[in-house]
């Protein structure tokens, strides 16, 4: 086994513990959202709390989403945020890859900084009525 698939059946591994642990070790314990949670204790402390703004969704469509839209929109947001990463994470990638094939820029394999392949070098020298072919 390469080292790099034993690193990712490790961190697969650790973040299968992370999941699953607290809900045997927690057992009878409530695992809610922390949606209403925030207000709920808003409230604990101070009875008169009012929210600040209500969600400009619901203003707009005069009540509070449907759960089946919110998960939608949540879903939508997410898949942006890992097409975003994702991308990233390939240009990164590939910029190794281009990193590693480019040619060599030594002075003999250059002509006036440019690199010229073997067809244009055989142009610019027979432009200048050099038959030679060589780089000018």
């Amino acid at each position: 086994m390469s080292k790099n698939t034993k690193t990712v059946l490790i961190l697969l591994a650790a973040a299968i513990l992370i999941a699953v642990v607290p809900l045997f070790a927690l057992k009878g314990a409530e695992f809610g959202g922390s949606d209403n949670a925030g207000s709920e204790m808003a409230a604990e402390i101070n009875g008169e709390y009012e929210p600040w703004f209500t969600p400009v969704l619901e203003t707009a469509l005069g009540g509070e989403l449907p759960g089946e839209v919110e998960s939608l929109i949540f879903c939508v947001q997410t898949g942006i945020g890992v097409g975003v990463i994702a991308f990233f994470m390939g240009r990164f990638v590939e910029r190794k890859k281009w990193m590693k094939e480019e040619p060599d820029n030594t002075p003999e394999n250059t002509a006036g900084g440019k690199l010229l392949p073997h067809s244009e070098e055989t142009a610019a020298g027979s432009a200048c009525g050099e038959g030679s072919g060589a780089a000018v």
